[in-house]
């Protein structure tokens, strides 16, 4: 008898001393995390790389994807107590808070935004050319929409008055290709995609990041107050996304990558193509929390100066935008747990 009770203890210490998995999820409160477009763009397959691998249930996250046309359309459902967390454009997040007053707050970031200004007229592929064209972007007012914005003013020495914005959501290539227009806001893989589906090649007129060197790509976001009820949740979920970003950046893995990767609508050549490029370019925080202080002041204050930021109204400072605390505590969990 005093045997059974021994063994019975041991194994209830065992079972209390085992890294929290998915057994964990009884107690974790579901997390709706929001990645931007139908089909998803490719800088969302960190969130679906996490769930196709268990690297959500392996800290014990419950975590639900839940597609959006678009980042800003995402951050309204955040606000609106729809969703948890959106993936979405830092500049409009940052004037959201700046003029709105919203509870927001960002939790992890991606920091090199790929968006070019691209043709497929190469005979008319210079910043003049683009003036009174249509362009495509996600969204009026999305994040698409802020590139063009930028690279009109900081390399073509235009405004967004001087063109036609056309709504697409994640449809830019796909427009493209059919020859509905000719100009559009695009991403690194939206190219190869339009040159290997019948479009003509693609003559890139201007990178966001020429125009603008300071830039900052997507944040994560969350309210304040669902962040405060949830906060272990998060950290979970967090956790889930920083081994994503180790899986995807060991070359052995490509191939699952790119598979998974599918989910935008991308074949797996062009995946496995754009994953090495997109890794390259740093795409996605491997190793931080991809939203340097430093960084991020000199794009707050550069919102103020392009007019993102309505007059009487102050931008939010470093401390008010984010919370570092959850990648800490995350990464902290996968140095523990990961191995």
């Amino acid at each position: 008898m005093v045997r059974k009770v021994i063994v019975v203890a041991a194994l209830l210490v065992a079972a209390l001393t085992v890294p929290l998995g998915p057994r964990a999820l009884a107690q974790s409160p579901k997390v709706v995390l929001a990645p931007p477009g139908i089909p998803p763009i490719f800088i969302s397959i960190l969130a679906f790389v996490a769930q196709d691998q268990g690297f959500f249930k392996k800290y014990g996250a419950d975590v639900n994807l839940r597609q959006f046309d678009n980042g800003t359309a995402a951050s309204r459902a955040v606000l609106a107590g729809d969703i948890d967390a959106s993936m979405s454009a830092t500049a409009i997040v940052i004037s959201q808070i700046a003029n709105a007053d919203v509870p927001l707050v960002a939790i992890y970031g991606f920091p090199k935004p790929d968006f070019e200004l691209g043709t497929t007229d190469a005979a008319k592929a210079s910043c003049a050319d683009v003036k009174g064209q249509q362009v495509g972007v996600d969204s009026i007012g999305g994040a698409r929409a802020i590139s063009l914005k930028s690279i009109l003013a900081g390399g073509c020495h235009m405004s967004l008055d001087d063109v036609q914005q056309v709504a697409l959501g994640s449809n830019t290539a796909s427009a493209m290709i059919a020859g509905q227009i000719k100009y559009g806001i695009l991403h690194l893989d939206d190219v190869p995609e339009i040159e290997n589906h019948g479009g003509p090649k693609i003559s890139i007129i201007q990178t966001v990041r020429e125009s603008s060197p300071i830039s900052q790509n997507l944040i994560i976001v969350a309210r304040q107050d669902t962040l405060a009820k949830k906060r272990d949740a998060f950290v979970r979920m967090e956790a889930g996304l920083i081994e994503a970003g180790k899986f995807m950046a060991d070359p052995k893995n490509a191939d699952r990558v790119a598979t998974i990767a599918e989910v935008t609508g991308r074949s797996h050549e062009i995946a496995l193509g754009a994953l090495k490029a997109y890794l390259q370019y740093g795409l996605w925080a491997i190793d931080s929390d991809g939203m340097d202080r430093g960084n991020l002041e000199k794009f707050i204050d550069l919102q103020n100066k392009v007019g993102n930021i309505q007059p009487g109204k102050t931008a939010p400072t470093y401390e008010r935008l984010v919370d570092p605390t959850i990648w800490r505590d995350a990464s902290a969990m996968v140095d523990k747990m990961g191995k």
